[in-house]
C-alpha cells in the first residue's frame, strides 16, 4: 500500500517531436513576449539562426557562446545585454550551459524562457539555478527560473559526438538516481525515475550502435525530460553537492564529473531505498545499481575517474574536508574511490 507523501507538480509545456524546432517562435508569440533574447551555444549556432529568422520582429538580441557552471561575470554581462535590449523573454538553445545562463537572467529580471535543449542535462525541467564566483558554486531554487516552454527536437542531438552524448546521459542518470533517495522522493518521483533511466540506458546503448538513431536520441531527450522532472520535486542530496563542490571550486567539467561521483555515492546511498534500487536495477537491466551505472558509463567511452578530469589526489583529500553535510570519513571514501575510478563491489560481470 503505497504511503503518505506530498508531491508538487511544477508548471510548464513541453512540445516534443523531431522537426519541433520551427515550433519555438509560435511558442513565444503564445507567450504574449515581443522582445526576445536568444542565449545559444556555439554548437548551437545553425538552430539559433533558424530561430531568429523565424521569430521576424520578435527577435532583439542575441548571446552566442556560454561557460559551464554560470560565472557571476557572465551572468551580470547577459542581464546587462537583457536590459540594454529591454528583453520581456528569453530563449535558451544548447545544453545546461546555455540554460543556465538564461535562468540567471531570469532569476534577476523575472523573464519567461523558452528552452530548446540539444543535450541531455534536464535542466530544462527544473527551478534549479547555480552560479559560480571566486572558487564557490552557489545553487538555488526559485520558479522564475524555470522554463515556461521547453521545446525537445532530437534532430538537434542527432549529431551530437558520441563522447558528448554519453557524458550527458551521465548527467540525466545522476538526475534519475538520486531522485529515488531523497528527503523529498515519493512514489511519483521514484516511477518517474525509474522510467527515466530506462529510457537513458537503451537509448544510451542504441546510439552507441548508430549516433545518428533519431528514435534512440528522442529516447535520450524523453529521459532527460522525465530526470529533470523527477529531480525537480524531489531535489538534490549528496551526489550533487558534491558534484556542485568539485565542479565550483576545481573547474572540473559538470557532466563527466557525475559519471565518476555516482556509482560511488549509489553504492552507499541505495542500500537505502532497496524498492528504488531493485526498479532501477531492472530499468538499467543490471543486478547490482552501483555497478551496473559504473559499467554503463565505462562501456560508452566516458572516465570514470576524477583523476583523469584533472583533479589531483590532495585535492580529492582537501574537497571531502571541505564537504559540509555528510560525515568526513565518508565523503573521504567516496571522493578516495571516485578519483582512482574503484569499480564499485556488487554484481561480477
Amino acid at each position: 500500500m503505497t504511503t503518505n507523501f506530498v508531491h508538487t507538480f511544477f508548471p510548464g509545456r513541453v512540445v516534443f517531436g523531431a522537426g519541433s524546432l520551427d515550433q519555438v517562435a509560435a511558442e513565444v508569440e503564445l507567450l504574449g513576449v515581443r522582445r526576445v533574447l536568444v542565449v545559444a551555444t556555439n554548437s548551437a549556432r545553425d538552430a539559433a539562426d533558424v530561430v531568429e529568422v523565424e521569430l521576424k520582429d520578435r527577435f532583439a538580441g542575441r548571446i552566442d557562446g556560454v561557460t559551464q557552471h554560470v560565472p557571476t561575470e557572465v551572468a551580470e554581462n547577459a542581464r546587462a545585454k537583457a536590459r540594454e535590449i529591454d528583453a520581456d523573454g528569453l530563449i535558451a538553445i544548447g545544453g545546461g550551459s546555455a540554460i543556465g545562463l538564461a535562468k540567471a537572467v531570469a532569476l534577476t529580471r523575472d523573464l519567461p524562457i523558452v528552452a530548446v535543449p540539444t543535450t541531455y542535462a534536464g535542466s530544462e525541467m527544473t527551478p534549479v539555478w547555480g552560479e559560480t564566483s571566486g572558487g564557490s558554486k552557489t545553487t538555488g531554487t526559485d520558479l522564475k527560473v524555470l522554463p515556461r516552454v521547453v521545446v525537445y527536437d532530437a534532430v538537434l542531438s542527432q549529431h551530437l559526438p558520441l563522447k558528448v552524448t554519453a557524458a550527458s546521459v551521465a548527467n540525466a542518470l545522476a538526475h534519475c538516481v538520486e531522485a529515488v533517495w531523497t528527503p523529498k522522493a515519493d512514489p511519483i518521483t521514484e516511477t518517474t525515475a525509474v522510467e527515466g533511466a530506462r529510457a537513458l540506458a537503451a537509448g544510451l546503448r542504441k546510439v552507441r550502435q548508430d549516433p545518428t538513431d533519431i528514435d534512440a536520441r528522442s529516447n535520450l531527450l524523453y529521459g532527460a525530460c522525465l530526470g529533470g522532472s523527477a529531480l525537480a520535486t524531489a531535489g538534490t542530496g549528496l551526489h550533487h553537492k558534491l558534484c556542485h563542490l568539485l565542479g565550483g571550486t576545481y573547474n572540473l567539467p559538470h557532466a563527466e564529473t557525475h559519471a565518476a561521483v555516482l556509482p560511488q555515492v549509489t553504492r552507499i546511498k541505495a542500500p537505502d531505498v532497496p524498492q528504488a534500487k531493485a526498479r532501477l536495477e531492472a530499468a538499467l537491466g543490471t543486478n547490482d545499481l552501483a555497478t551496473g551505472l559504473y559499467d554503463l558509463f565505462a562501456d560508452a567511452g566516458i572516465s570514470t575517474n576524477l583523476k583523469d578530469l584533472g583533479l589531483t589526489e590532495d585535492q580529492a583529500d582537501e574537497a571531502a574536508r571541505t564537504f559540509q553535510g555528510a560525515p568526513l570519513q565518508l565523503v573521504k571514501d567516496i571522493l578516495t574511490r571516485a578519483w582512482a575510478g574503484t569499480r564499485p563491489e556488487g554484481a561480477t560481470r
